[in-house]
């Protein structure tokens, strides 16, 4: 197996794309292929704007570190979310992130009995660790990068969440997630699947009054390369449904990632939240920027 990566390595090095890991005096960062290291998602992990992927965060090689920080901007018709967080990637085996998450009910809070502008807060700690395959590396085989990870998420709005029937403001997700990169085609697929409580991504609490228990759902991302440095594509993404007093619908997206350098990268997108806390058909806009190494 190590004398298969050698070969790969070797040849991609060959064509420009990468540098070999066993060259003397590799830098101690940056030694991946650009937009390799994913977007930062919307919960702080790398993957797309809706689902994490099995690629580790930043640049790093399995000799380097690597790390961002994202700033992440959603508006809908009645509701709009801020992101902002950090994530390290240490020897493009482990990454570990930060993410916390303001969703503001707008008007909208007012006719839920909140008031104007009032704001969930959410903390999100994760931690991802790739168990088999090399995205980049791994192109004479069909085995995909695959990546085990939690998300441990604390609501600040504990009172309210359980008055609108969640079993509680603190939860955990587990997911397990598997990346192909095909770099002739230069398309890169990802499935996700997640065992989670969260409503509506944890911001309504976790579990409710029609089901408390851990649910197993599927995540999908589908993206182009246009370019070295830019690449379309389409997320969709299944959520419980456990409260009784608003129905909970899948999300999708469909994005542009812009990324100029290693060290800046911008994604826009336009995204399918479904119905939340009673207001029907959530749909707008998605900005994301990413700085890092």
């Amino acid at each position: 197996m190590q004398r298969r990566k050698r070969s790969s390595c070797l040849a991609l090095a060959a064509s420009a794309l990468i540098s070999c890991p066993a060259v003397a005096d590799e830098p101690t960062t940056g030694g991946k292929l650009l937009l390799t290291g994913g977007v930062s998602e919307i919960e702080g992990a790398a993957g797309g704007g809706l689902t994490p992927w099995a690629v580790i965060g930043g640049y790093g090689t399995a000799s380097q570190l690597g790390g961002n920080a994202h700033g992440t901007y959603v508006r809908t018709q009645d509701f709009a979310q801020s992101t902002y967080g950090v994530a390290v990637g240490v020897a493009n085996r482990v990454e570990f992130s930060l993410a916390r998450q303001t969703f503001d009910t707008r008007d909208a809070g007012a006719k839920l009995g909140l008031g104007s502008n009032f704001k969930f807060n959410q903390d999100i700690f994760g931690m991802k660790v790739r168990l088999i395959g090399d995205a980049v590396l791994d192109q004479d085989t069909w085995v995909p990068q695959v990546a085990a990870g939690i998300q441990f998420k604390h609501n600040e709005q504990g009172d309210i969440v359980n008055a609108v029937g969640a079993a509680s403001n603190s939860g955990t997700d587990f997911y397990l997630s598997a990346t192909k990169l095909l770099l002739e085609q230069s398309v890169l697929l990802n499935g996700t699947l997640r065992f989670t409580k969260a409503n509506q991504f944890g911001l309504l609490g976790f579990g409710g009054d029609k089901s408390n228990a851990y649910r197993a759902e599927f995540e999908a991302s589908a993206a182009y390369m246009l370019s070295k440095s830019l690449a379309i594509g389409g997320e969709y993404r299944t959520k419980p449904d456990n409260l009784s007093f608003a129905r909970e619908q899948n999300a999708y997206d469909a994005f542009v990632a812009w990324a100029p350098t290693k060290h800046v990268s911008l994604t826009a997108a336009y995204v399918a939240l479904g119905d939340i806390a009673t207001f029907k058909n959530q749909r707008g806009a998605y900005i994301s920027l990413q700085v890092g190494f």
